[in-house]
């Protein structure tokens, strides 16, 4: 008997701002449509920047500018032979809808659907929707504030009273982002302690700073890491421990 195949909905979202959750979102969707031969699709929701939106214009022109990325391009269309993956631009508030009439009208149906949310949860429909997310993903730095603001919000979060359109089986998971590799270990371990003891999951990879996180591809490179249109190197995905993040979040999700 045929099974029909259910759509992860899956969000990097955090309450605080710069901590990466855009970037880790378009660095995995790109390796898992481009290399591992997943289907999937981005909701662009975090109103009004729209910056997956945005950037995937730009990673057009750049594709054209430079010969590197276009060759690159061409012998990975014809690798795959598979079209870009869709950044739908919407609002908090229409994203369940938007995506649900996406995965109804495509031919082809998504293995996952991510959604980048606004960093606040009092933005209209940003609760809403995380409610219904199959798995959340909140990376965290190694700053007070941003560790204080993650815990408090995922505690508040798991606590509130199960809605009718809830995702009861849903799962949440910190991460560690921005890891310098100078930064005490003693640190994250007290860190580590507290979430443990608010009995909240973490992973187990940390994924490392590097400034390639804040280069997107441009017309003079002659490498790919940030980018909607092409997979990152795996030389620098290795570099950023990015490859066992990605190795750890398809077992966590069972993708």
């Amino acid at each position: 008997m045929e099974t029909t195949k259910k759509t992860l909905k899956i969000s990097f979202s955090t309450q605080k701002g710069g901590v990466g959750k855009s970037t880790i979102t378009c660095l995995l969707a790109s390796v898992l449509h481009y290399r591992l031969g997943y289907n999937v699709v981005i909701m662009d929701c975090d109103y009004p920047q729209h910056s997956l939106t945005n950037m995937r214009e730009r990673d057009k022109k750049t594709i054209m500018q430079n010969e590197y990325h276009k060759k690159t391009a061409m012998k990975q269309f014809q690798t795959i032979n598979k079209k870009a993956y869709p950044i739908i631009k919407c609002k908090s508030e229409n994203a369940l809808e938007k995506a649900s009439e996406y995965v109804d009208d495509s031919s082809v149906v998504p293995d996952v659907i991510f959604f980048d949310l606004p960093g606040t949860a009092n933005t209209r429909g940003v609760l809403t929707t995380l409610k219904s997310m199959d798995f959340i993903f909140s990376p965290i730095t190694a700053d007070r504030l941003v560790v204080e603001s993650a815990l408090g919000f995922a505690k508040a979060f798991l606590q509130l009273p199960i809605t009718q359109d809830e995702n009861t089986l849903q799962s949440l998971h910190l991460f560690w982002n921005q890891v310098d590799g100078r930064e005490k270990t003693g640190l994250y371990n007290a860190y580590q302690n507290v979430i443990e003891e608010l009995q909240l999951k973490i992973m187990e990879t940390k994924i490392m700073d590097s400034k390639r996180f804040r280069k997107e591809a441009d017309d003079t490179g002659s490498y790919i890491f940030k980018s909607s249109l092409l997979a990152a190197d795996f030389q620098l995905l290795k570099a950023t421990k990015m490859d066992l993040f990605i190795e750890e979040f398809l077992r966590i999700t069972q993708l």
